[in-house]
């Protein structure tokens, strides 16, 4: 939440630069306050996990949040009941006339798939338009981010020669911005992907900025001012165990997969993995609904005007 201050304080014009969240005194007394309406739109095949995952973070703050669960309006999960499906997610088709303060649009395990060929890419398409209109601030995640970035700017992700799989340091590159207040200089975040977005590609195309990045797993986070969207390709959302739970299923199944680097304490898979990047995490998605609450319209319909 912001402090209000005098704006002619010293302390105002100080801490703004910072990055500190403070408000006006004019503009905190004019200000009406609502539930934040955010959506999920879930791609990941563990619906339930997922959904439990971004439910902590964005439920962490001190703002009300009023959480729609998402689905693609023709596919069909196969991981998930589809009572539970029935009885807490809507259709796009069928959310597509409403106003949303933010979306998260998650990741999917298609990474080996060009975008056209993803069988509700068309519906996606539908989907990432209409965040331009409907949604105040949207959130892509991983496959989510990169199919973002493609279709909005024509950046294309490309296959790694191994999977970028572990617990990775990333560099604060930003730390001027609204969405890094609180973040430490250097720190990890959990990575588990095929694909990878360049740096010299998100370099090339204007109104893009890079606000995490790691020198061995490149860009992290990335602000796309044009269209109101940060997309983040690594996975601040994940428990503990999540990637421990990748890594015994590959390991199951006979699939060849390397040890999950800076992951398991001593590199002994025997041993109970430590979370180290939790803080940042709520961090991060924190700073994503205060920006929202700061910014959005106090009348849903007027989102994307």
């Amino acid at each position: 939440m912001p402090i209000t201050l005098p704006s002619d304080l010293p302390a105002y014009g100080v801490l703004s630069t910072e990055g500190v969240m403070v408000m006006a005194e004019m503009d905190a007394a004019r200000q009406d306050i609502r539930p934040l309406k955010i959506g999920l739109l879930n791609l990941m095949p563990k619906k339930i996990q997922t959904e439990t995952q971004f439910a902590r973070l964005i439920g962490a703050t001190p703002l009300q949040i009023d959480l729609h669960l998402i689905r693609m309006s023709e596919h069909q999960t196969r991981n998930t009941a589809a009572e539970h499906m029935e009885a807490f997610y809507r259709p796009f088709q069928d959310v597509k006339d409403e106003y949303f303060d933010g979306l998260i649009i998650t990741g999917a395990p298609i990474e080996h798939l060009p975008f056209e060929e993803v069988t509700y890419w068309d519906e996606l398409v539908e989907v990432m338009n209409w965040t331009q209109t409907h949604v105040h601030s949207t959130f892509g995640v991983c496959w989510g981010g990169m199919a973002m970035l493609n279709h909005f700017h024509g950046i294309e992700k490309h296959l790694l020669p191994a999977k970028a799989f572990g617990c990775f340091r990333h560099v604060n590159l930003q730390p001027q911005s609204p969405y890094l207040r609180g973040f430490s200089d250097d720190f990890v975040i959990p990575v588990s992907r095929w694909t990878e977005i360049r740096q010299e590609d998100i370099e090339a195309t204007p109104h893009l900025v890079t606000l995490l990045g790691s020198y061995q797993t490149g860009p992290c986070l990335v602000e796309d001012a044009a269209h109101h969207a940060l997309y983040i390709f690594n996975h601040f959302e994940y428990d503990s165990d999540t990637i421990k739970q990748e890594y015994d299923r590959d390991v199951a199944q006979g699939r060849p997969v390397s040890l999950p680097v800076n992951y398991y304490p001593e590199d002994d898979p025997s041993k109970t993995p430590r979370n180290r990047w939790r803080s940042h995490a709520h961090l991060l998605y924190g700073n994503w609904i205060n920006q929202i609450y700061q910014t959005t319209s106090y009348e849903p319909a007027e989102i994307g005007f």
